[in-house]
C-alpha cells in the first residue's frame, strides 16, 4: 500500500473511532421491532392533526432490527423537496414553500423558494445549525453541490451559484441553461435531477436535457424524456428512474443514443420497465387506508380496507449503495410513495444474462406509517453510510390543477390543508449501524481522492471520482490506470476507468485492458469508452471490439449494438448485418443498433435482403424493423424500391411480408416484432359498469373540483433578484427541432410534410405519407388477388402523391403566420403535452391516448379546443384541464402544431377560435366525455 493511501486509510480508521463515539448518543428514533408486516392498522377516518416529530416518530413500522432517527425538524427545515451533500457532508436542503400552501395554490409563483445549508456542529447525528444559502427561488427543484459551485434548478433556469467568501452564502450566480424545464409547467411534470452519473454526465429526470462539466464549462445537450421525479444509478452507473404508477425502469442502453435516429419506431431498452407480467412491481402495501389519493373515488385504485392498491405517486427511486447498513440491501432500490406514506424496497438481481426486479417483501413496505401526514419525497444515500429520506410533511401533496371533487372533499374532512412550514428528515439505521465518518474532502489530495475510490460507501466513490474530473486532475491518471488493471473489485475498476474517461487521459492501451476485463460492466463501460477511437479508420480498437459480438454478458451485448454505429462507412455496415443477423430476436439489441444507423437504414436493409436466403426470427425482424426506418425516412427512391419488393414475386413471401409489415409500422401504427403483451395482475382496476356509474372515471367524486380561477400570467414573470423574464411561449424552432431529431430547417418549415414528425416511443404509426410519384407496385398488388392485396390497399391509404384523388386538398402550405404559431405550439407541446403524449404524438399506453389520427384531434377547431380548455375523461387517462394555465394564443399554438405535426393535414387554430370556445363554454366545471364532443362535433 502507497504512503498516501495508507494515510487515507489511518485517517478513516480514526474519523471512525470519532464515528462510534457519537453513535453511541441517544437521539430521537422510532420503536423499534414493532410487529412486521404491520398489516392494516386502526386510524381515525375524519382525524388527521399533525404529529410532532417524536409523536411522527411513533407511528412509523420498519422490518424488524430497522429504524429512522430523526436528523432535522421544523423550524430548523421546513417544506423540504431535495437535497444533497458537499464534499465535507454538509446537507443542502431545498425548501418549497409555495408548493400547495393553500387548496386553491395561492401565490405559488412567490419568490419564497430557499436552498438552506444544514450542520451537525456537535457531532451527535442531528443536524444543529442552518444556513440560508440562496432565498427568493420560485419553486426551484434540483441542485448539485460542485466544486465551483451550486448548480440550482429553477425552470426553466439553471444557476450556478457561488459563495465567493466562505459564508455559505451565495454571491454570484451565472446562467447556465434557460431549456431546463418550463417554469409554467405542472410542478409534478416537470424537469428534475442532476445525477453526476458514472459516465460523468448530469442525468435528469422528465427533461430533454443532460448537462456536462467539460473543461471549466457546463456543456448542455439533448436526450430523449425519461421519467418523471428522480433518477439514480446502481455500481454499474446504470441510470433508473420512474412514473407515478410505474415503480421502476432501467436504462438497458444509454437513453442519449436514442435521439441519433429521428426515425426510429421505437426505443426498447431505454426507460425500460422493470415489471414482469404479473405487475407485481407495482402493488403497494401501506399500514393505513389512504382514502385521501385523487382517484381513490374509482374502483380498483383502493383495496377494500381503504389501502392503496397500488403505486400512484413514485418518485425519488435511489439505489442503496452505502456501507452501515445490513449487507442483503446494498444495492436495493427504494422508491417514495408520498401518497401512500410509504417508502418501498426493491431487490434488483443481476446473473448476467438479465436484470430482472421484485419487491422485497409480499404484503409490506420498508418504511409505514398511520401518520397522514408522512410525504417522502427524496431519497439520498449519505456520506455516513446510511439512506436519509426527506419527509416534506404536510396534508396536501396533489397540485390544485389535478385535485378531483373526491379529494377536494377529502382534504377538507380530514382538515389537511393547515398547517404548512413543517418538514423532517429522517436516517436509517439498524440495530448493526456504527454511522461512517464526516468526510473531508473538499481539500483532499488527488491521491487521496484516488485512494477514495476503493470506499466501501459508493457515495464517497462517486463524490472522489466528481472532484477528480472537476479538478482535472491527471497528475492521478497512473494511479488510476493501476486501478483499472489490478484493483480486486470490479466497482473499483470500473469507477477508475470512468475516471480516466472524465480526465480525457484514457489511452488506447488502458481501454484495451479493460475490453479484456473479468467484469461484464466493467467490459460494456470499456466499449463505450472505446467509441472515442471507434470512427477512426481502421484503428485497432475496432477489432478487439467486433471482438466481443460473442460476449455472453447482456450488458457488454447491448452496449456493442449501440456503438457499432459509430464505425466508419463500410465497416459499420458490415458489423450491423452480423451483428442482426446473431441477435436481432431481441428488441433491445435491435433497437440500440438501429440507432446507430441514420442514414444508413436502406444499405443495410438491401444487405439483409440480398442475403435472406432462409427465414429466421432474427431476419426477419430486423427487415421489419429497417423498413419502417426506411418508411420513416420518406426519401422518394427508397420508398419506391421498398414498394416494388413487396410487391415483386422474386422474394420469398416471408421477406415480402416483413417488409411491409415494417411499412405498416411506419404508417399504421402497427406493432412491431418483440413488442410485449399488455400487464396484468396484481390489484389492478376492475371495469365499472358504465362511464359514469360509481366507481368510474367520470362517476361521482371525478369532476375537477377547481375548474377555473385565476392563474400567474407566466410570459409577464420577471425574476425578483435576476431579472430575467420568464422564457415562456416563445418559438424556438432550432430546439424543438433538436428534442425531436429533426434538422432546424425541417422544424422552421413545419416538421416536413412527408412523413412528418420523429421517433420515440413504442410503436410506429404516421398519419401519412407524401411521395413524389405514385408507387405504382404497390398499386398494382393492392388491385391483385396476392395475400397482401388487402394490407397492401390499407398502407395506400395512408399515402398521397401527385394526382391522386384528394391529394391536393391535404398538407396544405402554412402561411407565415401560421408557420409561427406552429412553432410556438411546438414548444409548448414538448414543454406540457409530450409527457404524456410522448413526442412522436402516439401517447403510452395507460397514461394517453395517441393524437396521430384521432378523430376528435383532427375535428372542428372547437372540438380540441374544448378539450384543452377544459380536459376530458378517456379509457385510459384523464386530460387535465389547460384552460386556466393557457391563453387563446398559447392554445391556438399547440392546437396547429398537433393538427399539422406527424402528417396530419387539419386546418390550423387563430386564438379568436379559442375566445370564441372558452365564452360559449364558461359555465362549463366538468371535463368532457367522448360521447359529448362526437355529438358536438355532429
Amino acid at each position: 500500500m502507497s504512503p498516501s493511501r495508507s494515510q487515507f486509510v489511518l485517517a478513516l480508521l480514526v474519523a471512525a473511532t470519532v464515528s462510534t463515539l457519537s453513535a453511541q448518543r441517544s437521539l430521537p428514533s422510532s420503536i423499534p421491532n414493532r410487529p412486521f408486516p404491520p398489516g392494516l392498522q386502526p386510524v381515525s377516518n375524519t382525524d388527521s392533526a399533525p404529529l410532532s416529530p417524536s409523536d411522527e416518530l411513533k407511528a412509523f413500522f420498519l422490518p424488524p432490527g430497522y429504524r429512522l432517527e430523526l436528523v432535522a425538524s421544523e423550524p430548523l427545515v421546513q417544506d423540504p423537496i431535495a437535497m444533497d451533500w458537499d464534499a465535507d457532508g454538509r446537507l443542502w436542503v431545498i425548501e418549497m414553500p409555495g408548493y400547495m400552501r393553500d387548496i386553491l395554490m395561492s401565490r405559488q409563483f412567490d419568490p419564497d423558494g430557499r436552498i438552506v445549508v444544514l450542520e451537525d456542529t456537535d457531532g451527535d447525528g442531528a443536524m444543529d445549525k442552518r444556513t440560508v444559502f440562496a432565498d427568493h427561488l420560485v419553486l426551484a427543484r434540483s441542485l448539485k453541490v460542485l466544486d465551483r459551485g451550486v448548480l440550482v434548478a429553477e425552470p426553466p433556469n439553471v444557476w450556478l451559484m457561488r459563495d465567493t467568501n466562505g459564508d455559505l452564502e451565495v454571491d454570484t450566480r451565472e446562467l447556465v441553461t434557460n431549456d431546463y424545464g418550463r417554469r409554467d409547467a405542472s410542478i409534478e411534470h416537470n424537469a428534475n435531477g442532476f445525477l453526476w452519473a458514472m459516465d460523468n454526465w448530469m442525468h435528469t429526470a422528465n427533461s430533454d436535457v443532460y448537462l456536462r462539466l467539460k473543461n471549466g464549462s457546463f456543456e448542455v445537450q439533448r436526450t430523449v424524456t425519461r421519467g418523471q421525479w428522480g433518477v439514480t444509478q446502481n455500481d454499474a452507473g446504470r441510470i433508473f428512474r420512474n412514473t407515478n404508477e410505474s415503480v421502476l425502469h432501467v436504462d438497458l442502453v444509454p437513453s442519449p443514443y436514442f435521439i441519433r435516429n429521428p426515425n426510429q419506431t421505437r426505443m426498447r431498452g431505454s426507460y425500460e420497465s422493470m415489471a414482469d407480467d404479473t405487475d407485481a412491481l407495482n402493488v403497494v402495501s401501506p399500514a393505513r387506508p389512504n382514502r385521501g389519493v385523487n382517484r381513490g373515488y374509482q374502483t380498483g385504485v383502493l383495496r377494500e380496507d381503504g389501502r392503496l392498491a397500488k403505486f400512484t405517486s413514485s418518485s425519488s427511486p435511489t439505489v442503496y449503495r452505502g456501507d452501515r447498513l445490513p449487507a442483503d440491501v446494498y444495492g436495493n432500490v427504494f422508491i417514495a410513495e408520498p401518497a401512500g406514506n410509504t417508502v418501498s424496497r426493491i431487490v434488483l438481481d443481476d446473473d448476467g444474462t438479465a436484470l430482472r426486479a421484485h419487491k422485497a417483501y409480499a404484503d409490506a413496505e420498508f418504511v409505514t406509517t398511520t401518520d397522514e401526514r408522512f410525504r417522502p419525497v427524496s431519497l439520498s444515500n449519505a456520506p455516513d453510510g446510511t439512506l436519509y429520506i426527506v419527509d416534506m410533511y404536510r396534508g396536501i401533496i396533489q397540485q390544485r390543477s389535478d385535485i378531483t371533487e373526491y379529494l377536494r372533499d377529502q382534504i377538507l374532512a380530514r382538515r389537511l390543508e393547515h398547517p404548512e412550514g413543517r418538514g423532517r428528515i429522517f436516517r436509517v439505521v439498524h440495530d448493526t449501524t456504527v454511522r461512517g465518518p464526516q468526510p473531508s474532502l473538499s481539500k483532499a489530495s488527488p491521491s487521496a481522492l484516488v485512494a477514495a475510490l476503493s470506499h466501501p460507501n459508493g457515495w464517497w466513490r462517486d463524490t472522489a471520482q466528481r472532484l477528480l474530473v472537476e479538478r482535472s486532475a491527471k497528475s492521478a491518471a497512473p494511479a488510476l490506470a493501476t486501478l483499472v488493471r489490478s484493483a480486486a473489485d470490479w466497482r473499483v475498476r470500473l469507477q477508475a476507468l470512468w475516471t480516466l474517461d472524465g480526465l480525457d487521459a484514457a489511452d488506447p492501451d488502458i481501454v484495451s485492458a479493460a475490453l479484456a476485463d473479468r467484469s461484464g460492466d466493467v467490459r460494456a463501460a470499456a466499449i463505450r469508452v472505446s467509441e472515442h477511437w471507434l470512427t477512426e479508420p481502421g484503428h485497432p480498437l475496432q477489432a478487439r471490439v467486433l471482438a466481443l459480438m460473442g460476449d455472453v454478458h447482456w450488458a457488454v451485448r447491448y452496449q456493442l449494438a449501440a456503438s457499432i454505429g459509430l464505425l466508419p462507412a463500410g465497416a459499420r455496415e458490415t458489423g450491423v448485418v452480423s451483428f442482426l443477423e446473431r441477435y436481432a430476436d431481441d428488441p433491445v439489441a435491435l433497437d440500440a443498433t438501429l440507432s446507430g444507423l441514420r442514414g444508413a437504414e436502406a444499405g443495410v436493409l438491401d444487405r439483409l435482403v440480398a442475403t435472406a436466403t432462409a427465414q429466421t426470427a432474427q431476419r426477419e425482424a430486423a427487415i421489419t424493423m429497417l423498413a419502417s426506418l426506411v418508411a420513416r425516412g420518406a426519401q422518394d427512391d427508397a420508398l419506391q424500391r421498398l414498394f416494388t419488393r413487396i410487391a415483386g414475386s422474386s422474394h420469398p413471401s416471408w421477406l415480402r411480408a416483413a417488409l411491409l409489415r415494417g411499412a405498416e409500422v411506419a404508417l399504421l401504427n402497427a406493432s412491431p416484432p418483440g413488442t410485449p403483451g399488455r400487464r396484468g395482475g396484481g390489484a389492478g382496476p376492475a371495469a365499472a359498469p358504465c362511464p359514469t356509474c360509481p366507481g368510474a372515471r367520470t362517476g361521482p367524486g371525478g369532476a375537477y373540483a377547481f375548474p377555473g380561477g385565476p392563474t400567474a400570467a407566466a410570459d409577464q414573470f420577471v425574476h425578483p433578484v435576476t431579472n430575467v423574464r420568464g422564457d415562456v411561449g416563445v418559438a424556438r424552432p432550432e430546439a424543438a427541432a433538436a428534442a425531436s431529431g429533426q434538422t432546424a430547417a425541417a422544424a422552421g418549415a413545419g416538421g416536413g410534410a412527408a412523413v412528418a414528425g420523429a421517433g420515440g416511443g413504442r410503436g410506429g404509426g404516421r398519419a401519412g405519407l407524401r411521395l413524389n410519384r405514385e408507387p405504382v407496385a404497390l398499386v398494382q398488388l393492392a388491385s391483385s388477388g396476392d395475400e397482401l392485396a388487402v394490407r397492401a390497399a390499407a398502407l395506400l391509404a395512408r399515402i398521397v402523391w401527385p394526382g391522386k384523388a384528394g391529394a391536393d386538398t391535404l398538407f396544405q402550405p402554412l402561411t407565415s403566420e401560421e408557420q409561427q404559431r406552429f412553432n410556438a405550439g411546438a414548444e409548448i407541446y414538448k414543454n406540457i403535452c409530450q409527457a404524456c403524449h410522448q413526442a412522436d404524438g402516439r401517447g403510452q399506453e395507460k397514461v394517453a391516448v395517441p393524437l396521430v389520427g384521432s378523430r376528435l384531434v383532427l375535428a372542428a377547431p372547437e372540438i380540441p379546443a374544448r378539450i384543452v380548455l377544459h380536459g376530458k375523461e378517456g379509457t385510459v387517462g384523464t386530460m387535465p384541464p389547460l384552460g386556466t394555465a393557457l391563453s387563446d394564443e398559447q392554445i391556438a399554438a399547440v392546437l396547429t402544431y398537433i393538427r399539422r405535426e406527424w402528417g396530419q393535414g387539419a386546418s390550423t387554430v387563430d386564438a379568436v377560435t379559442i375566445k370564441n370556445v372558452r365564452t360559449v363554454t364558461a359555465g362549463r366545471t366538468r371535463a368532457w366525455t367522448e360521447d359529448e364532443l362526437v355529438s358536438i362535433a355532429r
